[in-house]
Parts: structure tokens; sequence; C-alpha cells
């Protein structure tokens, strides 16, 4: 049996989780679900839809660009949320700060990016080819990765955009999601399957290839932070796929011609 003070700590976990994802990406992927449920119940069904991920904001320069960075700088917040709470955890048993106790720094630079660079090679070739699958399939929409007007500040934008996805996910959804569930008595088989079941659900507004591919994503990154316990070659990965999928669309996107 547990003691009171053991199940109010379970429920005090379960509640910061709770608090945490509801004001990120469990929010999210609710999100998520109406706009899929919207896509395959419209007209055009969901292989007539389009997504774009990073639009112009405001029609005025000026303005576009600030509501770029408040959108950058306000959706970390949930980042700092998380590692706050992961730094009272350590004070209370002495452990380090939350930077060194998930590996969120470069004190192995050559072993972040060696991983990183490979982790998004194994996730990128393989996910451009079930992106182009599904839409033949009618299983996704069609996903615009860039559509910013040509300002000086467009690329900037995309590659700050980029890092703010590769922390939020790989922070929140790995090293914070990882933490508590263990926390919680959930052994790393499950975590590592409710870790790519969330990241893929918030996923879903791209469609069914989009929640299978990032799934699969989810299982690969989950394994590779048990195994290796440092989330800093999750976010150069994620950084990776998020940089060239946005600035190379931007860029060369037309030209290519993807379906």
């Amino acid at each position: 049996m547990t003691s009171p003070n053991e199940r109010t700590c379970r429920n005090q976990l379960v509640f910061e989780l709770a608090i945490v994802f509801a004001l990120s990406l469990g929010a999210s992927a609710v999100y998520s679900v109406v706009s899929l449920i919207s896509k395959l119940t419209s007209k055009a069904g969901l292989a007539g839809q389009t997504t774009t991920l990073n639009g112009a904001m405001a029609q005025r320069e000026w303005l576009d660009f600030t509501y770029q960075i408040l959108s950058i700088g306000f959706g970390l917040a949930p980042v700092a949320l998380a590692l706050y709470f992961l730094w009272q955890s350590n004070l209370l048993e002495g452990r380090g700060n939350p930077f060194q106790s998930i590996g969120l720094n470069f004190q192995t630079p050559m072993f972040s990016i060696t991983r990183g660079f490979g982790l998004a090679l194994v996730i990128g070739v393989p996910g451009l080819g079930l992106y182009i699958a599904a839409r033949t399939l009618g299983l996704s929409s069609k996903i615009i990765p860039a559509e910013l007007p040509n300002y000086w500040w467009a690329i900037p934008i995309l590659l700050l955009a980029a890092v703010r996805a590769a922390l939020l996910e790989e922070v929140l959804v790995v090293a914070y999601l990882f933490d508590r569930l263990t926390r919680l008595g959930i052994s790393s088989r499950f975590q590592i399957l409710i870790g790519a079941g969330l990241r893929a659900s918030y996923h879903l507004y791209q469609g069914f290839g989009g929640f299978i591919g990032n799934f699969v994503m989810g299982i690969v990154f989950g394994w590779a932070y048990k195994k290796w316990g440092r989330v800093m070659p999750l976010v150069l990965a994620h950084f990776i796929l998020d940089a060239v999928s946005f600035v190379g669309y931007a860029l060369i996107g037309k030209a290519l011609a993807l379906p």
C-alpha cells in the first residue's frame, strides 16, 4: 500500500502534468483532433485541404515581424515552466540544475552533433517518402512549411521557429514527460509509447500521414533519450528537420512541386 504522502505526491505530479500540457502540447492535440474532423467533413475532403505551418500574421511588415517574435517568445513559456518544475524536484533531491540532469547543454558537443545529424537523417528521408505516399493515398492534407512574404527577416524567423518547435517538443514530450512518468512508476516502454502517442496526436491536423510519421519519430526519439540520457541530440535533430523543411521550402519549395 502507498502512504498518504506518496498518494499526495502522485496526485501533485498528475495535476502538474495536466497543467503543463493543457497550457501547451496537450491543448494542441485537442485542437488537432478538431482540425482533422473539420478537414475530413469538408467538401474538399482531407486530401483537398492545405495546411500552412509558418504564414504571415499581419499585412504590414513591422506588425508581422512583431507578431512572429511574440509568438516564438511566448511559445517557449511552457518550456520554461517544465524546466522550473524539474529544477524544483532536483533541489529537493540535491541534484544538479535541470539543464544538467536532462542533458540540455553542449557538455559533449560532438556526441550531440553527430547523433543529432544521425537522427535527422534516419527520420527525415523516410518522413518525406511517407508524406508523398500519404498524399498519393489521400491520407494527408497538403503541407506548406513556410509561406512568409519575401522580407529580409523571413529566414531568421523560420530558423527561430525551428528552435522553438525543437525545444518545446523535445523538452516537454521527452525529457520532462519521461521524468514525471518515471516518478509515477510507469515503465520505460510505456513512457516511450505515451510520448509517441502524444507527439502523433498534436500532428493530426496534418492528416493520418503526419500521425503515423510522428508516432514513429516519437518511438525513435524516446528510445534514443533512454539510451543516451541526453535531450540535446534530439533537440538538434528536430531543429535540423524543421530548419531544412521551413527554409528549404521558402527558398525552393514551389519549384519542387511536391504534392
